[in-house]
């Protein structure tokens, strides 16, 4: 299985391109609270939503890593 990190790049360009990468930004920490389960949605919606919902609710699952996500998207880090 693929870690998020190698996804990050990947979800920061299309959230760019749509401009909603500032906005995935706040969301992320003012939502952390309720990531967790946003994860379990994730994880049990997987069969209809494809194995790429299984890398974000990981990412989600982890506290750390949706501060260290955010972080990512306020970089503005874009390839």
């Amino acid at each position: 299985m693929l870690t998020p990190k190698l996804h990050w790049s990947t979800w920061a360009n299309q959230l760019h391109r749509l401009k909603l990468d500032a906005i995935a930004a706040w969301m992320l920490e003012a939502g952390a609270p309720v990531t967790l389960l946003g994860a379990q949605a994730l994880f049990v919606a997987r069969p209809f939503l494809g194995p790429q919902s299984e890398s974000i609710a990981n990412l989600l699952e982890d506290e750390n890593e949706v501060r260290a996500f955010a972080a990512y998207l306020r970089e503005g880090v874009v390839t």
